[in-house]
């Protein structure tokens, strides 16, 4: 069961190894674009080039729907990235349900774990399966597998790592829960004491936008936190005050005292742009003005008249 890229993976492997995968169950198509074409899910597009049974239900507790699944009598069900089950459906299989989770539970619950790991300055991530039960992302853990997080890692990054990792955790998971022989550890007992523990909310509008007030650490990580997508949202200023939005796809940072003003622009209108923020600058790396591709700083400014006299909001 999934939607996105990140399951295709775990579902290549799992065939590879010659285990029966008896369905794909992903989203229904969607109408997108400009044309509002049918757009079919990453993972149905490779079951359907495997030749892999399909099922994509609109509600997951339709009585026809509950039936089929019934009928495939699969001994385990496999979730990466897909919508939240009702207990009739993860309590079906003998064997259980199991769940792969971007971060190392019981850190980071919830819809959007790459990109809070990286937007909260995490030195490292991973992933964890799970066995589901009632309340999302609390289930007994089997197995974890934890990666670095360097200082300019994007979330796009990290998540490619992580769909690699994650399909060999799944296979080494479904391997153990073949031969009976897998641990079940209480995610509470993983809690330490006083420790904090941080969740992934979905990510909204209002975490796109760019507050130049904030620490160069802060800005730099919201940057490659949100990068590739949504990106990180901003405006130049002209001088004359006109306003041209754009997203910011990479970064780095500087850290540095100054006496500039914050959201300043330091510029050579040739090789690169600086933004001065608190403790430190920003050097914009890579981005896309509204209405243009997205690009490298040097490019951009080879058709963009950007001055110092600009600023940032």
């Amino acid at each position: 069961m999934g939607t996105p890229e990140f399951a295709v993976e775990s579902l290549k492997l799992l065939l590879e190894n010659n285990y029966q995968v008896v369905a794909v169950i992903t989203v229904p198509d969607k109408p997108s674009g400009r044309g509002l074409q049918m757009h079919q899910s990453a993972l149905k597009k490779y079951a359907i080039e495997k030749g892999l049974n399909i099922l994509q239900p609109e509600k997951l507790k339709d009585e026809f729907f509950l039936e089929q699944l019934k009928q495939l009598k699969a001994d385990l069900q496999i979730v990466v990235a897909f919508r939240m089950l009702p207990e009739v459906v993860w309590n079906m299989p003998p064997l259980g349900t199991i769940n792969l989770h971007g971060s190392l539970l019981p850190q980071y619950r919830g819809a959007a774990p790459i990109n809070w790991s990286v937007i909260n300055g995490e030195i490292k991530t991973g992933v964890t399966t799970f066995f589901l039960q009632q309340e999302i992302d609390t289930g007994k853990i089997i197995f974890q597998e934890s990666i670095p997080i360097t200082e300019n890692n994007t979330a796009g990054e990290i998540h490619d790592s992580l769909m690699n990792v994650g399909a060999q955790l799944i296979l080494k998971t479904v391997e153990a829960i073949e031969k009976g022989n897998y641990p079940q550890i209480d995610q509470a007992l993983l809690i330490k004491e006083n420790e904090l523990i941080k969740n992934a909310p979905k990510i909204f509008k209002e975490n796109f936008t760019i507050d130049w007030f904030k620490s160069v650490d802060e800005i730099h990580n919201q940057i490659r936190g949100l990068s590739p997508y949504p990106a990180a949202f901003t405006n130049f200023v002209s001088p004359e005050g006109k306003l041209f939005p754009l997203k910011i796809f990479r970064s780095k940072k500087e850290i540095a005292s100054h006496h500039l003003p914050f959201a300043s622009i330091i510029t050579d209108s040739k090789s690169y742009i600086k933004i001065a923020v608190e403790n430190g600058f920003i050097f914009i790396d890579e981005l896309q003005v509204a209405g243009k591709k997205k690009m490298a700083v040097a490019e951009f400014l080879r058709g963009f008249q950007l001055k110092n006299e600009w600023k940032l909001n």
